[in-house]
């Protein structure tokens, strides 16, 4: 115990802590609106574009998180593109791109004479080896998607949940479906060095999807998502550093596992408040409707045992069965026909 508190004290453990707690905050504000779009694969797609973004910074010696986010950018409003113009092709389109995006990126790395070893730091992230100077941009990136994300939730959410009516409402659709395309490629180049490019997405959707099994709204869900982003992303890495000596537990799958646990629990505990919500309510509540009445011997309908009327007491009288139809003994029928 006192060598994992002594580890926890050390400077390189104190800003992977930082910075897992500032990424577990930014990656799920994105994905709640991924996922309320039905794009939660749109992060895994920006990651194979960045890493394209990370070659080129080891190619011309610029910080590899700022190439990043530049060529993650342009590749996700170039997503969006071809998103909305809803071409027949539009998904073979989207398939090259992510492709081309991660086959470029190995073959611009050793072109700038870099080992498959440093690529792999950002393909499944290196969270112990952040410098003073990683975190800081980490965080202000952070910042920036998570004021944003949440200073325009209703304009976002609005966007997300029904375009049509966000249109009339006044909305530029178009520049709110850019800036999510825009603060994912953000938050995919945040999250890069925590989980790494290929694991990035479970980390914007798994929170997610785990908050929409116990909350009812969106704002529920989106703050939920945020406290289970941030539990998943630092206790990752505390399992990580707890592994007894000989056994490496890589910090980024650590955390993808743990998020990925968080949801195999909670999805039977959504499922039985899904059904006492159910029990709860279980019929519509339906007037009764209007009966007309019908004086003896005016009845249009011979009674029998398989006529199929259903019997509805009639106030205060005393009603009695006969041959398959309750009958008033005042003399009158009362039936929905």
């Amino acid at each position: 115990m006192n060598d994992y508190l002594h580890l926890l004290g050390l400077p390189f453990m104190q800003r992977a802590l930082i910075a897992a707690l500032f990424t577990g905050l930014a990656a799920p504000v994105v994905g709640t609106y991924l996922v309320q779009r039905r794009l939660s694969l749109m992060g895994d797609g920006v990651g194979h574009v960045a890493v394209t973004g990370v070659a080129l910074g080891l190619l011309t010696g610029i910080s590899p998180v700022w190439t990043a986010v530049l060529v993650s950018v342009l590749g996700a409003i170039l997503i969006e593109v071809i998103r909305e113009r809803g071409h027949a092709n539009g998904d073979v389109a989207l398939a090259l791109l992510f492709y081309g995006g991660l086959a470029g990126g190995v073959l611009i790395t050793g072109l700038a004479g870099q080992s498959g070893a440093r690529l792999q730091t950002y393909l499944f992230g290196s969270i112990t080896t952040m410098s003073v100077t990683d975190v800081l941009v980490t965080m202000a990136l952070a910042g920036v998607v998570v004021l944003l994300g949440l200073g325009l939730a209703p304009q976002l959410f609005a966007v997300a949940q029904d375009q049509e009516f966000a249109r009339v409402a006044g909305l530029n659709i178009r520049v709110y479906n850019v800036l999510v395309a825009v603060l994912a490629a953000v938050s995919v180049s945040v999250a890069m060095r925590t989980v790494g490019l290929l694991l990035v997405s479970a980390l914007m959707v798994v929170p997610v999807a785990t908050a929409q099994q116990l909350t009812r709204s969106f704002r529920g869900t989106l703050v939920a998502a945020m406290v289970l982003g941030t539990v998943a992303a630092v206790g990752g890495l505390l399992i990580s550093a707890a592994a007894p000596d000989g056994t490496t537990v890589a910090p980024g799958p650590a955390i993808v596992l743990l998020a990925l646990a968080c949801f195999t629990v909670s999805w039977p505990v959504g499922i039985w408040l899904r059904s006492r919500q159910r029990l709860h309510r279980p019929f519509p509540v339906v007037s009764a409707g209007a009966h007309q009445v019908v004086e003896e011997g005016e009845h249009p309908h011979e009674h029998g045992a398989d006529c199929g009327h259903v019997a509805v007491p009639h106030g205060d009288h005393v009603d009695y069965v006969h041959d398959g139809h309750r009958h008033a003994p005042h003399g009158r029928h009362y039936d929905e026909h």
